[in-house]
């Protein structure tokens, strides 16, 4: 694996309990995926400062890609904006400022003590935590990188800022040695919600789908067959018959999963705990998932659903695999196409977008689009 140069050593335990969990169990079964972490180290290399951000749909992987990252990389401050509380800016600048000044600079901030502790208007917009990377880039060597970490950016609650600013107040400006790498669902480019005036690269994973199958294929590989015993346990057979019955597994799962790792998570889990009673019975969704769904159900219902939406959402819950523009949901429902426009820009982060001559949508994974049918039909 590619990685940048870590001099600057970040202990983790210096993370609330909340985030050294997170990415303990994000980390935990990971496998490698080359070709995002050569494209943060190239990034790292060709720039002095600036924003990468991975982008991709909910189960895609970002989480663990980012925990792993951090393990792996000393000189990276960590912080979760899904993890419950953490999605305020006071609760980001307080933490990410107090983890930088103690874990990273106190030695160099005894002369300074007006910065520790933090003052208190310090999360009063990015003034503090602009100061703080100034101050330290000045003190890094040519070679050291300070990097921080943020998954889930689209988790933030924004209706605590004022209209304009950056989300989380993060720096429009960084010094040099300082960069950012972010996560979120898709979203439309120009209400990122950031304005910056550094490098910046966005990777989407949706653009790699070979890379994301063999990744797929691997962490399937990884699960099934880490040992005899628990290749035992999995209902995996020992001899000849056992490598022809688990290649076809390997072909069933990695065509049911579409690429998502969270839904590979819960139905391998399920097969290892028995929840199968005969094989490939995939179109039984495992507990775990059904709540994985339900938030998503909960956040796209949001205080309530208007007619349209109900309407635009029976479309893209209907057995039509293939994704739809606006305008033929429009045709479909006969309703205004600004009108459903707007519902699928505030639904985009559940969606895959086809690129062509007209943007087309569609449910991010097959098994939600059916799970989601039978649920707003049973309402």
């Amino acid at each position: 694996m590619n990685t940048p140069p870590s001099q600057t050593p970040i202990n983790s335990a210096s993370y609330p309990t909340q985030f050294q969990q997170v990415i303990l169990e994000k980390s935990q079964n990971f496998i490698d995926r080359p070709f995002i972490f050569t494209a943060i180290s190239d990034f790292l290399h060709r720039h002095k400062r600036g924003y990468f951000t991975i982008v991709g749909v909910p189960g895609s992987g970002k989480s663990a890609i980012l925990g792993k990252y951090v393990t792996q990389n000393s000189n990276v401050v960590y912080y979760n904006a899904q993890v419950e509380g953490k999605n305020r800016t006071s609760e980001f600048l307080t933490t990410v400022c107090t983890n930088l000044v103690e874990t990273l600079y106190v030695t160099s901030l005894q002369d300074e003590t007006s910065l520790h502790p933090i003052p208190d208007n310090a999360t009063e917009g990015s003034w503090f935590l602009s100061l703080l990377l100034q101050k330290i880039s000045d003190r890094l060597e040519p070679h050291q990188r300070l990097i921080i970490a943020i998954d889930a950016l689209d988790a933030i609650d924004r209706t605590v800022q004022p209209p304009g600013t950056n989300l989380f107040y993060l720096p429009r400006y960084l010094p040099d040695g300082v960069y950012f790498i972010l996560t979120r669902r898709p979203f439309k480019r120009e209400k990122s919600g950031l304005l910056i005036e550094v490098p910046s690269q966005v990777l989407d994973l949706s653009e790699y789908p070979e890379q994301n199958r063999e990744d797929v294929q691997a962490y399937i590989r990884q699960y099934l067959t880490p040992s005899p015993s628990r290749q035992a346990e999995r209902g995996v057979e020992s001899g000849d018959s056992s490598h022809i019955r688990e290649e076809e597994l390997i072909a069933r799962l990695t065509t049911e999963s579409e690429n998502n790792f969270m839904y590979l998570h819960h139905i391998l889990n399920a097969i290892a705990e028995g929840f199968y009673s005969e094989p490939y019975q995939f179109d039984r969704i495992p507990p775990g998932l059904v709540a994985y769904y339900q938030q998503h159900w909960q956040k796209i219902k949001g205080e309530g659903l208007s007619d349209v939406a109900l309407k635009v959402l029976g479309v893209l819950t209907s057995g039509e695999t293939a994704g739809m523009s606006a305008k033929a949901i429009t045709q479909i429902i006969d309703e205004d196409e600004y009108d459903v426009a707007e519902i699928l820009e505030h639904w985009l982060e559940f969606l895959q977008q086809g690129v062509g001559k007209e943007t087309t949508y569609s449910l991010y994974h097959s098994h939600f689009r059916v799970w989601l049918g039978k649920k707003i039909s049973n309402s």
